[in-house]
């Protein structure tokens, strides 16, 4: 509040200042006008004239002089004097003095607040209104790539954002003149297979693949081309050589590498068949992993699992293996609930229901 005091004292001082001239009469402001240097002039002659310094002849030639001067004077500051009353100038003093924080006040009201926090301004560029869109953003940088086609590093920044934002098919060309002009690399060409597998659909096309080759050519070590290159080998029915390919990259991944699920749930799909058995050994074995990766390497397991069975829940044994993977999790609700969805899903069938009851009696959910 002081602070606001202290304000509130500056402003209203800065105010007179201005306005305090316009409250003055006239006779204040003549006192120093040219009438009242000749009048003084007048006066200085008498006194000469009175001690002797002048002739009397030249104090009168100066008189008539000084006099003349002394009517032009007072002639021109008749025309030009103001015509503005007094009280009306004090009543424009006195209404801006008063209005000019009111109306700070009514457009402060709606806009700020003494209580508000500090805003930064990472925030402020963010706020609506303020903040552009990603799209906007793109557009602005194509449209400078449009007048500079040769910006390498344009280029190679608005590849991923493209792919990030679902436009595969801009990214496609945007890696490409990347490449132009950046120069080859194994990153780019692998940036580009993805890109050219995402507009696919997922799928690594032949046109994918030959990038992928290119950037396994260019590092042989570059982890996307190498996960790329098992993928397509799956995608071809190669499951032997898409596990050879994963175990590889998997040896000489870093412990910390972000990429290491995808690549293990990947291998996990293909060495055990289209779908893992999920058997007790599996995921024993899978505890001389990482805790990190191995838990996400069951869930990936679990998970693929459980989808199969929504879509076709005829499959007793699989029903079974889901239970069994849930309780060996801890996971005791989940395999409660999976339970239930087994038997209702066979629950048309009376032979399957019999099988999947003992099953699950069993692993002690029987009930």
């Amino acid at each position: 509040m002081t602070l606001w005091f202290v304000f509130a004292l500056m402003t209203v001082a800065a105010i007179f200042a201005v306005l305090l001239p316009l409250g003055r009469n006239g006779r204040a402001q003549a006192q120093g006008s040219e009438v009242a240097v000749y009048k003084d002039q007048l006066a200085e002659v008498d006194r000469d004239l009175a001690a002797g310094l002048i002739p009397a002849p030249d104090a009168e030639a100066a008189r008539v002089e000084i006099s003349r001067r002394l009517l032009a004077a007072a002639a021109s500051e008749a025309a030009l004097a103001p015509t503005s009353n007094l009280k009306w100038r004090r009543a424009a003093a006195v209404l801006a003095l008063a209005g000019l924080p009111l109306v700070a006040i009514a457009i402060y009201m709606p806009l700020g607040s003494p209580k508000l926090q500090d805003f930064p301004l990472a925030q402020r560029e963010r706020a609506p209104g303020k903040a552009q869109s990603l799209e906007n953003l793109v557009e602005q940088v194509q449209q400078h790539l449009e007048k500079n086609p040769t910006d390498g590093r344009g280029w190679n920044v608005l590849a991923p954002v493209l792919q990030r934002l679902g436009r595969f098919d801009d990214a496609v060309r945007a890696y490409r003149n990347s490449l132009t002009y950046n120069g080859e690399s194994a990153e780019r060409r692998a940036d580009l297979g993805e890109a050219l597998s995402a507009a696919a659909g997922g799928v690594v096309t032949a046109e994918a693949k030959t990038e992928f080759e290119r950037a396994h050519a260019l590092d042989a070590d570059d982890p996307k081309a190498n996960y790329f290159l098992g993928l397509a080998a799956e995608q071809d029915g190669r499951k032997d050589d898409a596990a050879n390919i994963w175990r590889a990259l998997l040896a000489k991944a870093p412990a910390d590498a972000p990429w290491r699920t995808l690549v293990q749930t990947s291998l996990v799909r293909v060495a055990g068949g289209t779908m893992p058995a999920l058997s007790d050994e599996t995921i024993a074995a899978s505890k001389d992993m990482a805790e990190g990766d191995r838990n996400a390497m069951v869930r990936g397991m679990v998970d693929r699992l459980a989808t199969r069975l929504k879509q076709n829940g005829d499959d007793v044994d699989g029903w079974l293996r889901l239970v069994r993977a849930y309780l060996v999790m801890g996971d005791r609700d989940k395999a409660a609930g999976a339970s239930a969805d087994a038997r209702q899903a066979v629950a048309s069938d009376a032979e399957r229901l019999r099988q999947l009851n003992e099953g699950l009696k069993t692993l002690g959910l029987g009930g």
